[in-house]
C-alpha cells in the first residue's frame, strides 16, 4: 500500500497545510472542519469493517458518504442545513486531495457529484419573556454551581454571546466598575464591546471575585474551563425544567443559540434600532440582523388579523433593561 493512498497523511495536510497555512480560517471555522471528520472517520470504519489508521482514499466510498448524511439527518436529527455543512467539508477534502494526486481524480469527481440538499430558510426560533423568566428561574443560586448556571444564563441573555465566545470569555474581559460591559471575540477575530445590565454585572462579579485575569468565567466541576457542548448542556437542562413549569418551552429545541435569538428580538420590540443590534451580536451585515426585523413584521401582522390592538406605548431601552 503506497503511503498516498492512506488517508490518514491527506487529512493531515487537509487540516494544517491547507486550512491553516493556505486559507488562514478562523479557529471556528477550523473546528467545524474537524467535528466533521470527527464523526465521519469512525462511521466509515465501522461500516467498511476496516482501521481507521489504514483507511485508504478509496475507501470512503460515495456510497458510505450518502449513507453517514442519511445517519446524520436520521439518527443524529441534525437538519438539512447541517447536512449540507458536513457535506461541503467531505467536498472540500476531496477536493483538496483530487488536486494534488492525479490517482485519485476520479475518486474526487465522484464524491464531488454528491449533490447538497435543497433547504427551506426555517423561521427563527426564540424565546418569549415569559419563557425566558422560567429558563432563568431554574438554577438553585444557593449552590456554587447554580450561582454558575445563573450567571451563564443571564449572560448569554444579556450579551446574545455565541457559545464558543462564552466559553472562552476571561475574567479580563469583563468591565464591572460603574458602566459594566464585556469584551467579547467572536467569528473571524472580531471583537465587540457589549453593555451588561446591572444584574448580569452583579451575578458575575459573585462568580469571578478573586480570582485571577486569565482564568476563564465559566469553570466546570473540575475548574476547566466549560466547553461550547458544555455550555449547550447547561442550556438544555434548563430547557427541560423549565418546561415542567410552563410547557411551551418543551415545543421548542432550546439552545445558547435561540437565547441569541431571543436577545434580538426582545431588544427590536424594546425599540432598540436594527444597526445597534448588529452591533450588539457582532454582525458582520445588516442583512443578517434584518432577519429580526422580519420575525417582528410576522408577529405584527398575526396581531392585526385578530383584530384592533390595545393601545400600547413602546418602552424604552432604559425601561426594558429596568424591567429585567
Amino acid at each position: 500500500m503506497k503511503d498516498e493512498s492512506l488517508f490518514g497523511p491527506w487529512i493531515r495536510r487537509f487540516l494544517l497545510e491547507h486550512l491553516v497555512a493556505e486559507r488562514n480560517l478562523s479557529s471556528n471555522t477550523q473546528a467545524s472542519y474537524r467535528d466533521t471528520l470527527t464523526l465521519l472517520l469512525p462511521f466509515a470504519s465501522g461500516l467498511g469493517g476496516y482501521a481507521i489508521d489504514r483507511m485508504t482514499v478509496e475507501d470512503l466510498t460515495p456510497a458510505i458518504v450518502r449513507k453517514f448524511l442519511d445517519h446524520l439527518e436520521r439518527d443524529r436529527r441534525c437538519s438539512e442545513a447541517t447536512r449540507n455543512q458536513r457535506l461541503a467539508t467531505i467536498h472540500s477534502l476531496a477536493r483538496f486531495v483530487g488536486m494534488r494526486s492525479p490517482v485519485h481524480l476520479a475518486w474526487c469527481s465522484e464524491i464531488r457529484a454528491i449533490p447538497f440538499k435543497k433547504t427551506t430558510k426555517a423561521a427563527i426560533g426564540y424565546l418569549e419573556k415569559v419563557e425566558m423568566d422560567a429558563l432563568l428561574s431554574q438554577p438553585d443560586r444557593r449552590t456554587s454551581l447554580g450561582v454558575r448556571d445563573h450567571a451563564l444564563l443571564l449572560f448569554l441573555y444579556n450579551s446574545g454571546a455565541r457559545a464558543d465566545e462564552a466559553a472562552k470569555l476571561t475574567v479580563g474581559s469583563l468591565q464591572l466598575g460603574a458602566s459594566p460591559s464585556v469584551r467579547l471575540h467572536g467569528k473571524g477575530n472580531k471583537v465587540r464591546i457589549c453593555p451588561l445590565w446591572p444584574t448580569t454585572a452583579t451575578s458575575l462579579a459573585r462568580l469571578v471575585t478573586g480570582r485571577d485575569k486569565s482564568d476563564a468565567v465559566f469553570l466546570g466541576r473540575t475548574n476547566q474551563p466549560l466547553t461550547r457542548v458544555g455550555i449547550h448542556r447547561v442550556v438544555t437542562q434548563y430547557a427541560a425544567m423549565a418546561s415542567k413549569t410552563i410547557p411551551t418551552p418543551a415545543t421548542k429545541r432550546v439552545s445558547p443559540h435561540m437565547i441569541r435569538h431571543t436577545t434580538a428580538v426582545h431588544l427590536l420590540r424594546a425599540g432598540v434600532d436594527i444597526n445597534t443590534i448588529r452591533a450588539w451580536l457582532g454582525h458582520v451585515s445588516l442583512d443578517t440582523t434584518h432577519i429580526y426585523a422580519e420575525v417582528d413584521l410576522e408577529m405584527k401582522a398575526k396581531a392585526l388579523a385578530r383584530g384592533p390592538p390595545r393601545q400600547r406605548s413602546l418602552p424604552s431601552l432604559m425601561a426594558f433593561l429596568k424591567a429585567l
